[in-house]
């Protein structure tokens, strides 16, 4: 085969698409207006689409630390965090996270993407055996493959079927890794973690759990899933992300295990990633102080979240499992989905057109992101434009 030719596909679907009319991959936001609302095609458009759950991309304290950072170190370090690229802020907000979460030792990666592959793919190699839920993440499958080491896929949120795989490794369960993660990204449903914790424990197993979605979310203080279920010290590595609650970007580890120091001279992706910038460290390091401070902004996602979930369950549509700051709206095919998502930016709606392979057992979905930024009156036109959606589209009824 070709070097392009593996690409044909790809031409195939993009030239499907442009028979539709519709281009949902290369839309611009023009102007950003708020943490909710856009300039998209030149008109006003309400964002649903955006991870930005705490609504933390404009406070003013969150740009303000970045701007000192900007004008006191730069735009950036131009180099990895094992060249010259650690500054005083990065090991700073290392301390800040291990303290967060209770946990001794913190690793700060430069996406969420990269903290996966870093942290997977040195833990574990050749010889090694990871358990992943289904759904996991592609940057956790990435990392899977990166590392050499065998995988095994259990059915999404089922314990019983992790706890039949682990029993059949014998001795090598005690040295198997299982990943979940908090919330699930295209679903929003949480993991079964006190399950999972109790059959990890049982075989002798570690168990890292992916906090990307639920950092902020859940939790009495917003530490995730592990906080909200009660074992935030049974589980061994939590990774997470600062581009979805903590409105940056960037990745981290945090663990109780002093081993996870060492991950930084086995990890490529630390070691060849140029590291955060200043600013974006500074504004990171301002945004946990605010989730640290109270429950207020979490409060109101919640009540947006399940104000949007109840909404859309009464019009009938068919959605993810329980309601969570991602709200997915199953439809009938591709072709709907499009035309779906399509309809919605027409009357000024900007949601996720989620297609296979993205979409968990080859679904078709539209993907609402809530925001604690987001009004009531916003919920409102949310759930407005979903109503004027033709009824034969995504209706539970016809399904």
């Amino acid at each position: 085969m070709g070097l392009f030719e593996k690409l044909e596909s790809v031409a195939a679907a993009r030239k499907g698409l442009e028979e539709l009319g519709i281009d949902p991959f290369h839309v611009v936001n023009e102007e950003i207006l708020s943490p909710t609302e856009a300039r998209i095609n030149g008109r006003k458009v309400l964002l649903a689409g955006t991870n930005n759950y705490l609504g933390l991309t404009f406070h003013p304290e969150c740009i303000e630390t970045a701007c000192q950072a900007l004008r006191s170190e730069g735009t950036g370090t131009t180099g990895s965090r094992m060249a010259n690229g650690t500054y005083a802020g990065h090991n700073a907000l290392e301390r800040e996270l291990a303290a967060f979460f209770g946990c001794s030792e913190a690793i700060v990666f430069s996406t969420g993407f990269v903290a996966n592959l870093g942290v997977i793919s040195a833990l574990t190699g050749p010889g090694d055996v990871i358990l992943i839920d289904g759904d996991c993440h592609a940057s956790i499958y990435d990392g899977c493959r990166m590392s050499g080491a065998d995988i095994l896929r259990f059915r999404h949120n089922n314990p019983a079927d992790l706890d039949k795989r682990l029993r059949r490794l014998g001795d090598r369960a005690q040295n198997a890794l299982i990943i979940v993660e908090g919330i699930y990204s295209m679903l929003g449903d949480q993991a079964p973690l006190a399950e999972i914790v109790r059959i990890k424990e049982q075989y002798g197993a570690l168990l890292m759990v992916d906090e990307a979605h639920s950092l902020g979310v859940l939790g009495q203080r917003g530490r995730g899933l592990a906080e909200a279920e009660g074992c935030l010290d049974k589980v061994d590595f939590i990774v997470g992300t600062f581009s979805k609650s903590l409105g940056t970007i960037g990745g981290f580890c945090v663990s109780n295990h002093p081993e996870l120091d060492l991950v930084r001279y086995a990890s490529r992706s630390y070691i060849f990633t140029a590291s955060p910038s200043p600013a974006t460290i500074a504004s990171v390091r301002s945004a946990l102080a605010l989730l640290e401070a109270g429950t207020h902004l979490r409060d109101k996602l919640w009540d947006n979240a399940r104000r949007l979930y109840s909404g859309l369950k009464q019009q009938g549509f068919e959605l993810g499992p329980q309601p969570g700051p991602v709200v997915a709206v199953y439809t009938e095919s591709s072709e709907q989905t499009l035309r779906c998502w399509a309809a919605l930016l027409e009357q000024g709606i900007y949601v996720n057109l989620v297609l296979p392979p993205a979409a968990p057992d080859g679904k078709t979905l539209l993907r609402c992101s809530v925001s604690a930024a987001h009004t009531s009156e916003q919920i409102d036109r949310l759930l407005q434009a979903f109503s004027a959606l033709p009824q034969t589209t995504t209706r539970t009824a016809s399904l």
